[in-house]
């Protein structure tokens, strides 16, 4: 018989070696390592990623338009319904919180009022909502194609902000109906419509990730959203509950807590460039927050939730699509 290592042939001539099995205590990473094997959905460092994230930009807006297209392709009305759906939602907070519980306190145009609340909060609460299911939803899509993950949260975030776009025309139209003239102050609405993108671009990182791994976040997604919506004055003015003897005006740390939240600070970061009335009115019937610790705060949760946010996915970036 030949050799145990060696294929024998009629001429005794060597024809091949097998090959030299690993290790029986060599880990599976140490034996890829040896022969030069790398991982395939490896992470690659911050500075790579970022760039790969850039060079789809493209991608991200080609993806972000075709699905927001197709999200009405099946009902009669279309893409109408991205202006249908925040006005019906407008209507039913006016019936019950304007006429039925009178919580306008006062307040010059109500209706402008609460529609600039519903579309400017309802873009931070789609974004976080449809972030959380960018990444359970595309699984076919992530383990055919290697690209960076992060390009779906953000062309989610992108699909929000082309919807917010169409609406705008409604709101303005809304805001111009009822007297507002236009004035300087409107041009501020540029920077604080991005600083809030900003902001939910790192909060749909964020919910990507946790909906990646557990998709009951997207189960409890709607109860929180439904509670930050009514903690951000969204259908009531919160400077008119922190008035000098109100109770809230009692307990200092739940008002500048409030005044903080995010979902307030853009929304009345958005009034209070758009309402020519309505920043007159707060700013001599309740002088309890200052504009400009209103652009503090947008400032700061924009930068923090963009940085924070991508940091947090990224870090789990080999980890998508697996299992």
């Amino acid at each position: 018989m030949s050799h145990p290592e060696r294929l024998g042939s009629s001429g005794g001539e060597s024809v091949g070696t097998i090959a030299e099995p690993p290790h029986v205590n060599e880990t599976l990473a140490a034996y890829a390592a040896r022969y030069g094997l790398k991982q395939s959905a490896a992470r690659p460092q911050l500075r790579k990623y970022l760039q790969d994230v850039w060079a789809r930009r493209n991608f991200i807006w080609a993806f972000a338009s075709a699905k927001n297209i197709s999200m009405y392709t099946e009902s009669r009305l279309g893409q109408v319904w991205q202006l249908l759906t925040p006005l019906l939602n407008v209507a039913v907070y006016y019936f019950i919180f304007g006429i039925l519980l009178n919580t306008s306190h006062g307040l010059p145009d109500f209706i402008p009022f609460l529609v600039t609340g519903v579309f400017m909060f309802g873009f931070t609460q789609r974004s976080i909502t449809a972030g959380s299911k960018s990444v359970g939803d595309n699984l076919s899509l992530i383990r055919a194609l290697h690209f960076p993950r992060a390009t779906l949260p953000l062309a989610i975030a992108i699909v929000e902000l082309q919807q917010l776009l169409l609406s705008l025309v409604v709101l303005l139209a809304i805001v111009f109906a009822f007297g507002e003239p236009l004035s300087v102050h409107m041009l501020l609405f540029v920077p604080v419509l991005m600083l809030q993108l900003m902001f939910n671009i790192g909060a749909s990182l964020v919910v990507a990730r946790l909906g990646a791994f557990n998709r009951d976040i997207t189960q409890l997604l709607p109860f929180i959203m439904r509670t930050w919506l009514y903690a951000s004055g969204v259908i009531f003015s919160l400077p008119s509950l922190m008035k000098p003897g109100s109770k809230l005006a009692e307990h200092t740390w739940a008002a500048e807590l409030l005044k903080a939240n995010p979902g307030y600070v853009y929304v009345e970061l958005s009034r209070h460039v758009l309402l020519g009335k309505y920043r007159d009115h707060v700013k001599h019937e309740l002088p309890v927050q200052s504009t400009t610790q209103l652009w503090i705060y947008a400032l700061a949760w924009a930068a923090v939730a963009l940085v924070g946010g991508f940091m947090f996915f990224y870090r789990a970036e080999e980890r998508y699509g697996r299992g």
